[in-house]
């Protein structure tokens, strides 16, 4: 009896659910956390280099490699254990220490990732983190601590999980270059869970900042809407003014048209990723389930004071153009229809001219035919009275009153003649 077959792509489908499990981690630890990305076209970055940059790392270890094609790796590199991940826009290294360093956040720890191994990254370092994990102390202690390593101004602290947790950071780079947080865990958390504490912590800063990459190009498209803003509506307050013909201002409309789409192909898979990003920032910090500490901000507080300006800027930004194109699409189809109604009310004046030269033509033509008739009228005549001159001497007629019979008759002859061509060529 023969079975079902299966799609080619079910166990690939299904396996992608388990495709980038969460660390497992016992605390105390430490976890330092890299990501890096090409600062141009980043989707069509050639990937071969990521897992050469990749391998790189592990040959300095003597670790496995991983499968040609693969888009995730976890394994040992020396006292650490290593998380990479390739995502659509970056690469993302991780590496979990036990134990923490006398120092707190001590940028010895980032030794892991070499300074000579980083140097030769097919990119660019997108941002750079430093997590301490600890068991959580009393509230004074830990409130100490905090304002001991963070800047109080803009540190971000709060419960997490059912109280599980805290996480607590500042959103500042050292002098090291490495961005800093802080992880309190009751004693006896699950390993998983402290993993996967620890993996939200990694997410939300990595997509906070690819989100903001979207702020710092919306800048850089408000310049050049502020640039074309004024000349699109002058063209369309001028529409109605007496000044340039409708072509010449439809072909500048034209022109700025072709210039905003231009910048809306070159900013919207930006703005198409940091609205992507955002809802997963948004969605990480969600999932901490926050309560605040000792009247603090918490991450969502602090997002909501400084992150989501930011992205409401970009969206504004990316409306501003939207607008700006629909207005210039609605101002090119008025003026279209503008010069079509003097197109066709110069062709109106053309028939009509047209038509006053054909009745000039017609009556040249009618004079014309009076004249030609007039001078055959003539000669025939003419033509006639000398042919029968002879037969009107001999009957005795006079020549004046054979020229009186013979006129009306030839020109009655040749009108006749002239109106018959007329029909045969008409």
């Amino acid at each position: 009896m023969a079975e079902i077959s299966d799609h080619p792509l079910r166990y690939a489908l299904v396996n992608e659910l388990h495709a980038r499990p969460f660390p497992s981690l016992t605390v105390p630890c430490h976890a330092v956390y890299v990501a890096i990305k090409e600062p141009e076209r980043a989707v069509n970055r050639d990937r071969a280099a990521d897992r050469a940059h990749l391998l790189a790392l592990l040959g300095r270890h003597g670790s496995a490699h991983p499968h040609p094609d693969a888009t995730h790796f976890s394994g040992p590199i020396g006292r650490h254990d290593l998380k990479w991940e390739s995502h659509t826009e970056f690469v993302t290294y991780s590496a979990f220490g036990a134990g923490v360093s006398p120092r707190a956040f001590d940028p010895a720890e980032a030794d892991v990732f070499p300074a000579d191994w980083l140097g030769q990254a097919p990119g660019q370092r997108l941002t750079s983190v430093l997590i301490r994990v600890e068991e959580m102390p009393q509230d004074a202690e830990m409130l100490a601590l905090l304002d001991q390593w963070f800047v109080p101004e803009s540190l971000a602290i709060s419960r997490i999980v059912d109280g599980a947790g805290v996480i607590a950071g500042d959103f500042r780079i050292d002098p090291a270059g490495h961005m800093r947080f802080a992880v309190f865990v009751e004693k006896g958390t699950d390993p998983r869970r402290v993993g996967r504490i620890v993996q939200r912590v990694c997410e939300i800063e990595t997509y906070r900042a690819m989100s903001m990459l979207g702020l710092m190009r919306a800048r850089t498209l408000g310049a050049e809407l502020n640039r074309l803003d004024p000349q699109l509506s002058d063209l369309i307050a001028g529409m109605n003014a007496v000044g340039p013909s409708a072509e010449e201002v439809l072909h500048r409309l034209l022109q700025i048209s072709a210039e905003v789409e231009r910048l809306a192909v070159q900013f919207s898979f930006r703005f198409g990723a940091t609205e992507a990003y955002e809802a997963i920032v948004n969605q990480r910090i969600a999932v901490l389930r926050e309560v605040r500490i000792g009247g603090r901000q918490s991450f969502g507080e602090f997002m909501t004071r400084r992150y989501d300006p930011a992205m409401r800027t970009v969206k504004s930004t990316e409306a501003r153009l939207r607008s700006m194109a629909e207005r210039a699409t609605r101002a090119a189809e008025l003026l279209r229809t503008r010069v079509d109604v003097e197109r066709s009310a110069q062709n109106q004046r053309l028939l009509e001219s047209m038509d006053a030269r054909a009745d000039l033509q017609l009556r040249l033509q009618t004079t014309v035919e009076g004249l030609s008739v007039v001078a055959i009228s003539y000669y025939a005549v003419n033509l006639l009275a000398y042919v029968a001159y002879p037969v009107t001497q001999g009957l005795g007629i006079s020549k004046g009153f054979a020229m009186a019979v013979m006129v009306p008759v030839v020109i009655l002859g040749v009108w006749a003649m002239v109106q018959r061509i007329k029909r045969r060529f008409h």
